[in-house]
């Protein structure tokens, strides 16, 4: 599988200025590809080829005076900036038909000098080089010194700088990773509760406390804002209040990214299957508890147990987020009514008594297990009955229903 592995670059000022050029010509041949097929749909014209829109706007353009200069930096990353145009077109296109899942993908937007991120893209045919003494070869660049946190496992595909808006770059490898890296096979299984009071519980009791890295971060972070607001706009007092609440706020995703490598780490590591509930982070993302959601971080955690569980060989599943994996009963499959956030123990009919996130996280174990067979393979999950108050319409409500529609439901 395909994985990418992020260093830290450390350029001097002369590469700086050399990316910062890198940069900029990247953005306007995207912006110029942009208008061209804008302009082109405008005028009820034809779709622009990838070969003609190429030819247009970087072959014709570098012999005008006015985009003379795009010849300053390499040829490749001018290429790539327009692979980036047609695939943002191709994802917006399948979002606007339904063949793209998920939420959906606005058209291209022009991009600005003053976005947060600046990226530029090398592969192959660029011939960057990583080289014996620790540092990267760029073309028209340089050899850019790397903090190499650790070994690449083989010889990357190509090659992203990233510049962040806490004024830090980056390289992104895109490396193909090796099919020797199975773990041993282990016995045990798990099944996951995600929450905002213990982060994780998992189905052997095992409890991990929520870090809440923002809000231990928050009374520095309100005094870096506080003191951007003070800074007049457009003075350098203010680009550098900008940076020094982005180096703030990328402090805090840099920890939370580290404690989350190491915790899934650690799961996949020891369980051969690993299940989780399917939640919709971005509902919870607009109520009340939005600022904690965010914080918590389940939708990155989750990602990286998906992708890991492939690389390593294990199993990974996500359950059904209207299963009441905490409402029923881990014993006698009983279902609660529905229970206040407040309530963190309660009794069954049944005699038992349960925890409400190891229940959960009991429940989502055993959900996991039925939607996969003893290979890995989902199969179809058996039907479940609904309890009776669920299942019927009450009088009431058809009455209800009856008074103002009109129309009998019955």
């Amino acid at each position: 599988m395909q994985l990418r592995f992020n260093y830290r670059l450390r350029p001097n000022p002369t590469q700086c200025e050399a990316l910062a050029r890198a940069f900029g010509c990247a953005r306007v041949v995207f912006n110029d590809g942009l208008r061209a097929r804008q302009s082109a749909r405008d005028n009820g014209q034809g779709h622009i080829s990838d070969g003609e829109l190429s030819k247009q706007v970087i072959t014709l353009a570098k012999n005008t005076p006015e985009r003379a200069w795009l010849g300053e930096v390499s040829s490749v990353v001018l290429q790539q900036a327009l692979a980036d145009l047609n695939v943002a077109y191709r994802n917006f296109f399948a979002s606007a038909t339904g063949k793209r899942k998920g939420r959906s993908v606005a058209p291209p937007r022009f991009r600005s000098r003053k976005d947060n991120r600046q990226t530029i893209r090398f592969t192959r045919n660029a011939r960057f080089a990583v080289l014996d003494n620790g540092r990267l070869r760029l073309p028209k660049i340089g050899d850019v010194p790397v903090r190499w946190s650790r070994d690449l496992p083989a010889a990357p595909s190509s090659v992203t700088v990233i510049r962040d808006a806490a004024d830090r770059y980056f390289a992104s490898f895109v490396v193909q990773t090796a099919e020797n890296e199975i773990l041993p096979s282990v016995d045990s299984e798990v099944g996951i509760d995600l929450g905002l009071t213990h982060f994780a519980v998992l189905s052997d009791g095992t409890k991990v406390a929520a870090p809440k890295f923002l809000r231990r971060a928050a009374r520095k972070l309100r005094r870096l804002q506080q003191d951007l607001s003070r800074k007049q706009r457009g003075s350098q007092n203010r680009k550098k209040a900008v940076v020094n609440l982005a180096r703030a706020h990328a402090r805090v995703a840099d920890t939370r990214r580290d404690w989350q490598h190491k915790l899934s780490t650690q799961i996949i590591r020891d369980n051969q299957a690993v299940y989780v509930e399917d939640l919709c982070v971005t509902g919870l993302g607009r109520t009340r508890l939005a600022k904690s959601v965010h914080d918590a971080g389940w939708a990155s955690f989750t990602a990286m147990l998906e992708y890991k569980a492939t690389r390593y060989g294990r199993t990974f599943g996500r359950v059904d987020r209207f299963f009441p994996s905490t409402r029923m009963c881990s014993d006698c499959g009983h279902i609660n009514d529905k229970m206040a956030l407040d309530v963190r123990t309660w009794d069954c009919p049944c005699g038992s008594t349960h925890d409400r996130d190891v229940n959960a996280a009991v429940n989502i174990k055993a959900a996991g297990r039925a939607d996969f067979n003893d290979r890995g393979a989902r199969v179809r999950p058996a039907a479940m009955p609904a309890p009776r108050s669920e299942a019927v319409i009450h009088p009431d409500a058809a009455r209800s229903t009856r008074d103002v529609e009109g129309i009998s439901v019955l």
